[in-house]
């Protein structure tokens, strides 16, 4: 799955992110991507699991 996070700027951001889905997911596989402001997401949690994973750590998302 993935999502797009428009607030995403830096190497901090994509850590904080990383760190909440691992948290959610130990087994996570999650590839940030700066230039299009993404999130790629390999999980067996759900979407919407995710996604209040990225907004725990501080940042708004959306399916992409």
């Amino acid at each position: 799955m993935k999502f797009h996070v428009p607030d995403m700027s830096c190497g901090h951001c994509t850590a904080a992110i990383t760190r909440e889905i691992l948290a959610l997911d130990p087994a996570a596989q999650v590839t940030p991507d700066l230039t299009a402001q993404t999130v790629a997401v390999e999980t067996r949690q759900t979407g919407s699991a995710v996604a209040k994973a990225i907004e725990a750590a501080g940042y708004s998302t959306n399916p992409v």
